[in-house]
C-alpha cells in the first residue's frame, strides 16, 4: 500500500539557461532510469506527438509536454551542428 503520510519530493532540473536542453536531458535520464532506450522513445515522441512514449517517472512526461516538438528539433539540430563544428 502506498505511504499516504510522506510527501513525495522531486529533484529540481539543473538550470543551464536553455530550457529545451535542460528538459531533454532530464527526460533522457528518466527514460534511462526506467530501462527504456531514450533515443528510441524520444524519436517516437517527436514523430508521433504521442506523450505515452515518455515515462511519467519523475514528471518527465509533463515536462516534455511544456515544449513544442519543433523546439525539441531546433535544440537537437543546434546541438548536432555545434558538436560538428568543434571537430
Amino acid at each position: 500500500m502506498a505511504d499516504l503520510f510522506n510527501t513525495t519530493t522531486l529533484a529540481p532540473i539543473p538550470d543551464s539557461g536553455n530550457e529545451a536542453h535542460d528538459i531533454l536531458m532530464y527526460v533522457y535520464q528518466a527514460l534511462q532510469a526506467k530501462g527504456y532506450d531514450p533515443i528510441t522513445q524520444l524519436v517516437g515522441y517527436i514523430i508521433s506527438g504521442d506523450p505515452t512514449y515518455i515515462t511519467s517517472y519523475n514528471q518527465a512526461r509533463s515536462l516534455i509536454c511544456r515544449l513544442e516538438r519543433d523546439e525539441i528539433l531546433e535544440e537537437l539540430v543546434r546541438f548536432y551542428v555545434t558538436a560538428q563544428s568543434r571537430m
